[in-house]
């Protein structure tokens, strides 16, 4: 028996009155405010307008959400369609199983409607929420740790989780805590792309490549600690082969688009200035008054001429 061990939550369903109120819910929906947040605020600061990540955000969400489950449900079917499993449960989203890759696919998909929509270029929303999206995953993590779920291997060490569930072939025990290390993991790939961006200016799409890479890179070696049911492909289970590939992608991304494209977009969002428009009326102003003065002055010292002039003619 370990001494010292993370518990696992005793209930990761609550209710009032005939609502239930579940804990991984929660930390869906916490997570993809940060995200909103968070990407607001660096929208804002590129020189974008205010709310307009949310509007974007309307249509990304729910294409994430079904998308991440879509990845769940096809990698996993056996879960919902072998005998013996209902079909249904594939819906019950509130149960756990949501695809980070498919989530971020169908996400992007979404996020680029509703960017067009507004005429504004992609790659440049998406560098504005990708430290966002990092942090979400990070929150979002703690729903596995409710649902007692997505664990690693046994082990005795001091931060062991606590697994007391033997629901769904789960064993009592404890075990590597996965879903706090890719929550921690997450968190610094966050905070890596804070820094790069403001370090190098990263622009067209790369400081959301860098998260993509960065996120792979962890992914890959929690995924391998896992004991989970998986599909293996040569050993690899099959989220390490598509961290691997989505890795590559994402490097090679950044090579070509600092090539093709180096620098950072001057306008992110077409149409809107940062400073009010009388400014540029009052500029406009000052222009003319300066122009005025130009040839009030021209116009007086014409008239000096001609005046020493007329002294001359008569001479």
């Amino acid at each position: 028996m370990n001494l010292a061990y993370i518990p696992s939550p005793s209930h990761a369903v609550w209710h009032l009155g005939p609502i239930p109120l579940r804990g991984y819910a929660f930390c869906i929906i916490i997570g993809v405010f940060v995200a909103v947040w968070f990407g607001n605020k660096r929208w804002i600061a590129r020189g974008g307008q205010s709310g307009t990540v949310a509007d974007i955000a309307v249509w990304a969400v729910p294409f994430g959400l079904v998308g991440g489950r879509l990845y769940h449900v096809i990698t996993d079917y056996e879960l919902y369609f072998s005998e013996g499993r209902d079909w249904v449960d594939a819906f019950k989203v509130w149960e756990g199983g949501l695809g980070i890759w498919g989530a971020i696919a169908l996400g992007a998909l979404g996020a680029w409607i509703g960017a067009r929509r507004r005429g504004i270029p992609m790659p440049a929303y998406a560098d504005a929420v990708a430290p966002g999206i990092a942090f979400a995953q990070a929150i979002g993590r703690w729903g596995n740790w409710f649902n007692q779920e997505l664990y690693g291997r046994e082990t005795h060490l001091p931060w062991a989780l606590h697994i007391t569930s033997s629901e769904g072939g789960r064993v009592p025990g404890y075990y590597h805590p996965t879903f706090l290390y890719e929550s921690l993991w997450c968190v610094g790939v966050g905070l890596l792309v804070i820094w790069a961006d403001r370090r190098f200016k990263l622009g067209h799409g790369r400081a959301f490549a860098l998260y993509v890479a960065a996120y792979c890179v962890g992914r890959g070696w929690i995924e391998y600690m896992r004991v989970d049911d998986a599909h293996h492909i040569l050993g690899l289970r099959l989220n390490d082969w598509t961290a691997l590939l989505v890795f590559l992608l994402a490097v090679t991304y950044i090579v070509v688009s600092s090539k093709k494209r180096p620098g950072r977009e001057a306008v992110v969002e077409p149409g809107f200035s940062d400073g009010p428009a009388e400014d540029t009326d009052a500029k406009g102003a000052d222009a003319k008054d300066t122009d005025a003065k130009d040839t009030d002055g021209d116009a007086d010292a014409g008239a000096e001429g001609e005046e020493k002039a007329a002294p001359a003619e008569k001479s």
